[in-house]
């Protein structure tokens, strides 16, 4: 189908099915941030911003891949870090070098060996991130900073091997942020609307990198970070990009902000930014789309019912997208974590992407490690719950035995997770209508079963050798 670039046009593209199927994605920060590796260690960012706004998030970014940003402001714990490691006079675009020697090592095989054996069906790497630093040796330079993007091309080894593995492959960007167009740092919401770079000069190197990762690389995933630079016509971008992957999908992170050029404008702004810092402060962070998109990206959020729209949520297994060398194993995701968050995203209509953070040198720490091959493992049992299934009537139940419980379906059967690590040999399912169902099979294991109780459903299963990590029923009706 080809597409003219205005809303109407483009909003007759539909999510394709095997975005719907997928359910599950990678998401890859890596970058001259994972030299120096560090952020403050606490709370996520939606706990952060509930407290205090952007302000308090600002002041105790947990995410390392900011770390250019936070070691600019003063009195902040990554200033004080980044001093006290490398000294006053070591700047952030000194790593580059460091970063290009430790990096010969990343293999890519490797990583999408990793992500398919986890379960993913799709992955998206961040190909620049605010820093600026291009993962790939692009035809169109930094023109402010020389000789300043990989010289290896990583995004095109990645690609490769993801799709050699049956993956899908996205790509991200970031589009209105790039700290060496614009070296002040944020502080708050206002400076992070200010910081937001719309010179001609970078409008064009914008869109010339997206038009080259198009070009070059064809993403399944068009996955844009913060906004895009005002006075670009965004429409005209996603028309070409349909016309180039007619199954790709679009983020919604394409937002465009006009900075006001009088004091009277910036003070009509500044008012409109304290109405939506309140309301960040309440709902967290997540900004309402203004642009076309085919689904929507919470951050570290899950929606609490079934969505309509489709949406996919991000996340690191840490509270950290870039490798943190502070965060331990105490402040991961386990295995059992990260099940249930896949559950219960799928049974809502959303994806999860899953974000690793590499070392430096392309090693994915063991941590990060561990609870993504626990999580393959029980897709490898329970995956039929998960892929290529859709919402039921409603999301969530519960057990009369005191567990939460999440549906999917396909046109068989209706799978109920619950969502938690039992040993329970029966399950009564209440608060669902159940009242059809014919038989009953935990997955993995000898059939169940079931009859109506109490109005609900109660199901037998055998003793199990060890506590299962979130069972799923097979109800057949």
């Amino acid at each position: 189908m080809t597409y003219e670039a205005n809303e109407t046009s483009l909003s007759q593209h539909q999510v394709p099915s095997w975005f719907h199927d997928a359910k599950f994605g990678i998401f890859i920060h890596w970058g001259l941030y994972s030299v120096p590796a560090w952020a403050p260690v606490g709370e996520d960012i939606q706990a952060l911003i509930r407290r205090g706004g952007m302000r308090a998030l600002m002041e105790n970014n947990p995410y390392a891949e900011w770390y250019l940003n936070s070691m600019k402001l003063k009195e902040h714990p990554t200033s004080d870090h980044h001093r006290n490691s490398y000294g006053s006079r070591f700047s952030y675009f000194d790593f580059q070098s460091i970063f290009e020697e430790a990096s010969a090592s990343m293999d890519a095989a490797s990583w999408a060996d990793t992500f398919r054996d986890a379960g993913a069906r799709y992955v998206v790497m961040v190909t620049k991130h605010h820093d600026g630093y291009p993962l790939w040796p692009t035809r169109h330079a930094n023109p402010l900073r020389d000789g300043y993007h990989a010289k290896r091309d990583f995004v095109g080894e990645l690609t490769e091997a993801v799709r050699e593995r049956g993956l899908r492959m996205g790509l991200y960007y970031s589009g209105v942020l790039d700290w060496t167009f614009n070296p002040e740092p944020i502080r708050d919401f206002y400076t992070f609307l200010t910081n937001q770079r719309q010179s001609a000069q970078y409008v064009d190197y914008a869109n010339a990198h997206w038009r080259e990762i198009i070009e070059r690389y064809r993403p399944d995933v068009l996955w844009n970070d913060i906004g895009y630079p005002h006075g670009t016509n965004v429409n005209e971008l996603f028309a070409h990009y349909y016309e180039m992957v007619d199954d790709g999908v679009v983020n919604d992170r394409w937002s465009q902000t006009k900075i006001p050029a009088t004091l009277i404008g910036r003070l009509i702004m500044r008012a409109a930014v304290a109405r939506m810092t309140r309301k960040m402060k309440k709902e967290g962070l997540e900004l309402a789309p203004r642009c076309h998109h085919d689904f929507t990206t919470p951050e570290y959020k899950v929606y609490p019912d079934i969505r309509d729209e489709k949406w996919e949520t991000c996340r690191g297994i840490g509270n950290s997208f870039g490798y943190n060398q502070l965060e331990g194993a105490d402040a991961m995701l386990t295995g059992p974590d990260l099940i249930r968050s896949l559950v219960d995203t799928v049974s809502k209509n959303g994806n999860l992407l899953l974000n690793v953070g590499p070392m430096a040198d392309g090693t994915i720490p063991e941590m990060q490690r561990r609870p993504l091959e626990e999580l393959g493992a029980w897709l490898e049992r329970n995956g039929e719950a998960i892929y290529a299934t859709r919402p039921w009537s409603q999301a969530a139940g519960r057990t009369r035995e005191g567990h939460e419980v999440r549906f999917t379906r396909t046109d068989e059967a209706i799978y109920a997770a619950v969502m938690a690590t039992t040993s329970g040999t029966r399950f009564t399912i209440v608060d669902a209508p159940l009242e059809a169902v014919r038989s009953v099979e935990l997955l993995g294991e000898p059939t169940a079963g079931c009859e109506p109780a109490d109005g609900g459903l109660r199901i037998d299963v055998p003793a199990p050798d060890e506590p299962r990590v979130v069972p799923v029923l097979k109800l057949v009706r």
